[in-house]
């Protein structure tokens, strides 16, 4: 299926998505039950868009439960931010500033009712009393912020952090990131973390994806990638000697087109789509066994 055009619009980076493979790790290892997963995650997605009705699948656990899509550019806040940040694309430090507050808030209500965070001080502390007056939930649940990291701080509040110590510190990280040529986000978070001057791995990781979807020319999705906790069981599954970081690389290598096209050339998967189907497919697992967290699916075909 050819990407919607809204979609190919919106992301700048899908011409990077459909090279051919450079190695073979050898697809035989890739078990039956994840590379089905995968498969039947597309065709969800892609009846969904279509317009018919659910269920999407006769699956009962993929039927009832939510779970994120093979491509993050296809979730709906994801979606959602980057058609938001569209007019600041040409203004790198203000887009990634702007990027990092919409994760962190992981609400986009949040964002649209109080409005953009700028690198002026008297504008941003009209933002912090719109988003301390703004009604709850403020914050949403996908990318849980550590308080406790900030607690000791200057800034030791959610509110605080966002509209005095981002501006602060984003054009430092800003300028560093524009040094960078197809960088893997594995180093690039590893770099950024002292300049940053928090430990925020997670939150930095899912911003440097958002940065590579934008500006490939600085980050390569497809080189070393962060695995997170919740993909580690089914690497250490489908190799348990091998780094899970460069086990991603290696899948990602293959080659392996998804149904999904970009100009009628294949979509591949690939490190960082790999740490995704990792962690969803361990959170399938558990649902099938009955344990872990059921969050339920909503049906409306935006979700």
């Amino acid at each position: 299926m050819e990407l919607p055009e809204n979609l190919k619009t919106l992301y700048r980076h899908w011409r990077f998505h459909t090279s051919s493979s450079k190695h073979s790790y050898g697809n035989d290892k890739i078990p039956q039950e994840i590379r089905w997963f995968i498969n039947e995650r597309i065709h969800i997605w892609e009846k969904k868009i279509s317009g018919a009705k659910p269920p999407y699948t006769s699956d009962p656990v993929l039927s009832r439960y939510r779970f994120c899509n093979i491509f993050r550019e296809l979730d709906k806040q994801t979606i959602q931010f980057h058609k938001l940040l569209r007019p600041l694309q040409n203004n790198f430090p203000l887009w990634l500033l702007n990027m990092f507050y919409c994760r962190m808030v992981a609400r986009p209500e949040t964002v649209s009712r109080v409005g953009l965070l700028i690198f002026d001080e008297q504008k941003n502390e009209i933002l912090y009393k719109n988003l301390i007056t703004s009604p709850r939930p403020r914050f949403g649940t996908p990318y849980v912020f550590p308080v406790s990291v900030i607690l000791k701080s200057k800034t030791p509040t959610r509110e605080l952090f966002i509209t005095q110590y981002l501006p602060n510190i984003m054009n430092r990280v800003a300028k560093e990131i524009e040094r960078w040529d197809r960088k893997s986000v594995y180093d690039g978070v590893q770099t950024i973390i002292p300049i940053f001057g928090y430990n925020l791995l997670f939150l930095w990781t899912e911003v440097l994806i958002d940065v590579a979807y934008q500006f490939p020319q600085q980050l390569d999705l497809f080189s070393r990638f962060p695995i997170g906790p919740g993909a580690l069981t089914t690497f250490k599954k489908l190799d348990g000697q091998k780094d899970p970081s460069l086990l991603v690389e290696e899948l990602a290598s293959l080659g392996i087109a998804t149904k999904i096209t970009y100009e009628d050339k294949p979509i591949r998967l690939s490190a960082e789509n790999w740490e995704g189907i990792g962690c969803e497919f361990r959170k399938y697992t558990n649902l099938k066994q009955g344990k872990g967290r059921k969050r339920l699916y909503d049906p409306d075909p935006c979700a």
